[in-house]
C-alpha cells in the first residue's frame, strides 16, 4: 500500500505546485496589464479630458508625456530594487501606488492634478513592469512550462495596447473619460490580495546588499532627460536648443554613469550584463520592435478617426481583430513554434509579418474601407505579434543568473520603453513633416493627413523589417530543454 500511495501524494503536489505557479502568472499577468493598458487606453480619451479639464492642445500631450517620463525613468532602478529588495515586495509596492494614482486620475477636478496623478502612476508602472518578468523567469524553470508561461506574459506585453485602445474607446464612449483610471480599481484591489497569497516569498533580507546611490540618480536622471528631450521634440523642433540640450545633457549623465559603474564595488547595473550577447541583441532587436509597435497603435487609431471619421467606439472596436488573434497566437501557438524551431525562426517570421502590416497600412487610400484596408493589417499585425514576443523576451532572460533577474527585466523594459517613445516622436515628425510639404502642395486637409501617415507606416515598417534581420543574423540563444517534444535546438 505504501508503495502506491506515495507516488500519488506526489503527483498531487506537483500537480498542486503546478496549479499554484499558473495562478501566480495570470495574477502577475493582469497586473501588468493594468500598466500596459494605461500607456494607450488614454489616446482614445484625450479629446474628452481637453474639453472637460481645460487642457490647451499643447499642455494635453503631458496626460501622456508624464506617464511616460516616470515610467521610463525608473525602470532600472526598479529593477535593481527587486534583486536587492524582494521582487515581490517591489511588485506589491509598485501595484499600491498605481492604484492610488489611478484613483486621484479618474477624482482630479484639475489639469494639474491629473498631471501629477499620470506621473506616480507612472512609478507604480515602472516597479511592477520592472520585476514581473523576473517573477514569471522564477516561477518556470523547466523549459516547455517557460515557453508556454512566456507566451501567456507575451500577449499581455504586445496585445495591451490594442487592448487598451479598444478598451478607452468603449469606456469613454459608453461611459466617461474617468473610467478610464477608475477601471484599474477594482483590478488593481484583486491584484494586491491575490499576490499577497500566490507570489513566492523573497529569499532576500533587506539590507542584503547596498543600494548604488550615485548610480540610481545619474541613470534615473538620464532617462527621464531623454524621455523629456525624445517627447518634446515634435513640439519645439529637433534641431532647437531645448532639445539638443536635454539630449546633450542626457548623454553626458549616461557617459558619468558608465564611468561610474565601471569602479563602483557595488554597481546598479553591473557592465558586465552588457557582454551577454543574447541580452544586447534583444534590447536592439526591442528598440526597434517598439519603435514600429508603438506607432503603429498611435497611428493607425489616427487613420481611423481623422481620416476614415470614426468614432471613439468604433476605433475601439476596429481593434478587436489585432487583440484576439494576438490572443490566439500568443497563447496557443508561440510556445509550440518556439519548442519546434527554436527562438530565432518564429521570432524573425513573426517581425517580418508586423513590418508587411505596417507597409499595407502605408498603402490605405483616404476613402479606405475596412475589410479591404484595414482588416488585413490588423489580422497580419496580430499574428507578428503574437509570434514574436515570446521568442524576444526569452532569447533576452536566457543567458541572465536568477539573482540578477531583475535588472535585465529592468534594463529589457527601459529598451521597449526607449524604444517606443523614441519611435513614436521621429514618426510623427515624420508624419508631420510630410502633411505640411503636401499642405503647400495644394492638397486638401484629409488627404495630406493620410500622405504623412503613409510615409511614418512606410518608415515603422522598415523598422519592424530591420528587427527582423538583426535578431535573425546576430542572436545565439542556448538551446532550451524542453521535457514535451524534446530539446530544441538554437536554430
Amino acid at each position: 500500500m505504501t508503495a502506491t500511495a506515495e507516488p500519488t501524494r506526489t503527483s498531487a503536489t506537483e500537480d498542486t505546485s503546478r496549479r499554484a505557479r499558473w495562478l501566480a502568472l495570470y495574477v502577475l499577468c493582469l497586473g501588468d496589464l493594468m500598466i500596459v493598458l494605461d500607456q494607450s487606453i488614454v489616446n482614445v480619451a484625450l479629446p474628452s479630458i481637453r474639453d472637460d479639464l481645460g487642457f490647451s492642445q499643447s499642455s494635453l500631450a503631458w496626460v501622456v508625456n508624464a506617464y511616460l517620463l516616470t515610467f521610463g525613468g525608473f525602470l532600472l532602478l526598479s529593477g535593481r530594487l527587486g534583486d536587492l529588495l524582494g521582487n515581490k515586495r517591489v511588485f506589491l509596492g509598485g501595484t499600491i501606488f498605481f492604484v492610488a494614482a489611478s484613483i486621484a486620475c479618474g477624482l482630479a477636478p484639475s489639469s494639474g492634478l491629473l498631471i501629477v496623478g499620470r506621473a506616480v502612476q507612472g512609478l507604480g508602472g515602472a516597479a511592477v513592469s520592472a520585476v514581473a518578468l523576473s517573477l514569471i523567469m522564477g516561477l518556470f524553470s523547466e523549459g516547455a512550462e517557460r515557453a508556454k508561461a512566456m507566451g501567456v506574459f507575451g500577449f499581455v506585453m504586445s496585445g495591451g495596447g490594442a487592448v487598451g485602445v479598444l478598451l478607452g474607446g468603449v469606456l469613454t464612449g459608453l461611459f466617461s473619460w474617468h473610467w478610464i483610471f477608475l477601471v484599474n480599481v477594482p483590478i488593481g484591489v484583486a491584484v494586491l490580495l491575490a499576490a499577497r497569497t500566490l507570489l513566492p516569498a523573497d529569499d532576500v533580507e533587506p539590507g542584503s546588499a547596498k543600494l548604488d546611490v550615485p548610480g540610481a540618480v545619474l541613470v534615473t536622471g538620464a532617462l527621464m532627460l531623454a524621455v523629456y528631450g525624445i517627447v518634446g521634440g515634435n513640439e519645439f523642433g529637433w534641431t532647437s536648443g531645448r532639445t539638443l540640450g536635454l539630449l546633450g545633457v542626457s548623454a553626458v549623465l549616461f557617459a558619468v554613469f558608465v564611468g561610474w559603474e565601471a569602479r563602483a564595488a557595488a554597481p546598479l547595473v553591473p557592465l558586465r550584463v552588457f557582454r551577454l550577447r543574447n541580452l544586447t541583441v534583444s534590447q536592439i532587436v526591442g528598440i526597434l520592435w517598439a519603435a514600429a509597435m508603438f506607432a503603429w497603435f498611435f497611428l493607425a487609431a489616427l487613420y481611423l478617426q481623422d481620416v476614415l471619421g470614426y468614432e471613439a467606439l468604433e476605433v475601439g472596436l476596429a481593434f478587436v481583430p489585432t487583440s484576439l488573434v494576438m490572443m490566439f497566437c500568443s497563447l496557443q501557438l508561440s510556445d509550440r513554434l518556439v519548442m519546434r524551431f527554436g527562438i530565432r525562426p518564429p521570432l524573425v517570421v513573426g517581425l517580418g509579418l508586423a513590418g508587411i502590416s505596417l507597409a499595407l497600412f502605408a498603402m490605405a487610400p483616404v476613402e479606405g474601407s475596412f475589410v479591404v484596408h484595414v482588416l488585413p493589417s490588423m489580422v497580419l499585425l496580430g499574428i507578428g505579434a503574437g509570434i514574436a514576443f515570446n521568442p524576444v523576451l526569452l532569447a533576452a532572460m536566457g543567458d541572465v543568473e536568477p539573482h540578477e533577474s531583475g535588472l535585465a527585466s529592468g534594463v529589457v523594459n527601459t529598451a521597449f520603453m526607449m524604444g517606443g517613445a523614441l519611435g513614436l516622436a521621429v514618426l510623427v515628425a515624420v508624419s508631420d513633416h510630410r502633411r505640411a510639404s503636401l499642405l503647400d502642395s495644394g492638397a486638401s486637409q484629409v488627404s495630406a493627413l493620410n500622405g504623412g501617415l503613409h510615409v511614418a507606416f512606410a518608415v515603422g515598417a522598415v523598422a519592424a523589417l530591420g528587427a527582423a534581420a538583426i535578431g535573425g543574423l546576430f542572436l545565439r540563444p542556448k538551446p532550451m530543454d524542453m521535457t514535451e517534444g524534446g530539446p530544441v535546438s538554437a536554430h
